[in-house]
């Protein structure tokens, strides 16, 4: 077994900072952070849900990106979790002795690069392509899921920047190919179960 890969060299301090910072905010700030970076990622379940339903009154194709939207996002997660496995990089709160907002996750459970910010960059990406207005409400959403990691003290802040990276691109050349295929996956999808859910009609 291959030893685990200490992150605090690349930006160690700045992590600490970020950290001392959360424990010198007020109470219903850490809190609010702390809920978010718990739970915030159903938003962008919440979000890919009413883009679907939207996108179904326009056209068949928006309608199928959106469908598409959850099986981009697990794919991306896949791909960020492959090369988590790959580094093996120990979580700050292991290897830097500071007291954090959340609990340290147990060893084994890697950091880099970050399986949220990931997941919400992917979300934000793959719903930019069925609606701006959402994907861009998304996107920020995204970036605070990611500041959120590092100020609970689980995730460096080089760990929440490359799993953003990997979910966006991942989400973007995934989706770009869904859009591409477009009219061929409605015709197909036309002649399932699954129609009904390309229209509203």
């Amino acid at each position: 077994m291959t030893s685990a890969f200490d992150g605090s060299s690349i930006d160690g301090p700045l992590y600490r900072d970020i950290v001392d910072l959360a424990h010198h905010s007020p109470v219903w700030l850490d809190d609010t952070v702390t809920a978010w970076s718990a739970y915030g990622l159903g938003l962008f379940a919440l979000l890919t849900a009413v883009a679907w339903w939207r996108a179904r009154r326009k056209n068949a194709a928006l309608a199928v990106t959106a469908l598409a939207a959850p099986l981009i996002v697990v794919l991306a997660y896949a791909v960020n979790d492959g090369v988590k496995l790959l580094v093996r990089e120990d979580r700050p709160c292991r290897g830097l002795p500071t007291a954090t907002l959340e609990a340290c996750p147990a060893p084994g459970d890697w950091s880099f690069p970050s399986n949220h910010a990931a997941l919400a960059a992917a979300a934000a990406v793959a719903l930019l392509f069925v609606s701006r207005r959402l994907g861009a409400l998304a996107l920020l959403a995204a970036c605070a899921m990611a500041a959120s990691r590092v100020w609970v003290g689980v995730h460096y802040p080089h760990d929440v920047l490359v799993g953003f990276a990997v979910g966006a691109l991942v989400a973007a050349a995934l989706a770009a190919l869904v859009v591409r295929w477009g009219d061929t996956l409605v015709r197909r999808l036309t002649a399932t179960r699954l129609a009904p859910l390309l229209t509203a009609a």
